[in-house]
């Protein structure tokens, strides 16, 4: 048997981060899942209430990558209060031809982190208004972190709103990033306040009743909804996305199943008015018509995603001569 190669976060971390490069291998994922061309099974859910706590397992094929990961993602909701992260976890890449597996990636989440942050940049590429500037972002984790640095990969960001439940936690993350990121930050109040001024509004968090009212939409607005990701989640009002422009989802049955598109279609809002992102990337759908157009895209994360970070994250580090092997 061949090698298997073991990685370790601080050696992903060098490997990927948020460049053009990891951009461009996110965003080239959703037209080979609009097409059907990605092998893509549903997410495997494992739920663990006593202790606000769940696991994902999310793998998928991608026509031409040498790779095929399978991620096991871990989300334990109340691990801040025991001075861990929320997130974690784990992938395989077996290869695509024997199936025979490659490398082991312990990144405790940092890729999922990662890939869900390019996916919002992604989205925001081909939705949001070209001068787009100023961003609403409501939760203060990780992925809020990441969300606004992303951001200024594809749009002008220079100013930015915050809102948590946590007022503290607001203004942690303002006072981190000013020191580090030039964008002029501020806590915000209230989700309509983080909304109000925003050309780009970002929702991060494990709501499960909505934060998003249709009230807090104003023309010109986009939208990113990326913390709805199982059936009890919500952060759009299901008349928010019924008032949209346009709406958006990364994979159109787990937005269904998982996103914000449940929760609207159970009210009515016809479920064939949702184009996928990657039909907009490739030019098969419409995204954004017009300067005043609210646009929504919903991102329950995918499998396709993973592969393709995960095998540029390997590529990288055999190529850089990091890493563990370990005979099998």
């Amino acid at each position: 048997m061949a090698d298997v190669h073991v990685l370790v976060e601080p050696e992903l971390r060098d490997a990927v981060g948020l460049g053009d490069t990891e951009f461009a291998a996110v965003e080239a994922v959703y037209p080979l899942i609009s097409a059907g061309r990605a092998s893509m099974p549903p997410i495997m859910r494992i739920d663990v209430p006593e202790h606000r706590g769940e696991i994902d397992v999310k793998s998928a094929y991608l026509p031409g990558y040498a790779g095929i990961a399978i991620k096991v993602s871990a989300g334990f909701f109340d691990n801040p209060k025991r001075g861990l992260p929320s997130l974690g976890g784990l992938m395989v890449l077996l290869d695509a031809e024997t199936g025979v597996p490659r490398a082991a990636l312990f990144d405790n989440g940092y890729l999922t982190d990662l890939r869900t942050a390019l996916a919002g940049a992604v989205a925001a590429a081909h939705l949001a208004r070209p001068e787009a500037s100023s961003v609403g972002v409501l939760g203060a984790g990780v992925q809020a972190r990441l969300q606004l640095r992303a951001l200024a990969l594809v749009r002008p960001i220079s100013h930015a709103r915050v809102w948590a439940r946590r007022a503290d936690r607001a203004a942690a993350l303002v006072d981190e990033l000013s020191a580090t990121v030039d964008i002029t930050l501020e806590p915000a109040p209230s989700p309509a306040s983080a909304a109000a001024a925003a050309d780009i509004l970002v929702t991060t968090t494990p709501a499960t009743d909505p934060l998003v009212d249709v009230d807090m939409l104003h023309p010109g607005l986009h939208v990113t909804a990326v913390g709805s990701d199982a059936e009890h989640k919500q952060e759009l009002a299901a008349r928010t996305v019924a008032a949209a422009d346009r709406f958006v989802c990364d994979h159109l049955e787990q937005s269904l199943r998982l996103g914000e598109l449940r929760a609207a279609a159970d009210r009515g809002f016809d479920a064939d008015r949702a184009v996928t992102l990657g039909a907009v990337i490739d030019g098969n759908a419409a995204g954004r018509a017009g300067p005043d157009d609210i646009t929504i895209c919903d991102l329950t994360g995918t499998g396709a995603q993973d592969t393709a970070i995960a095998s540029l994250a390997v590529r990288r580090c055999v190529d850089a001569g990091a890493g563990t092997r370990v005979a099998t």
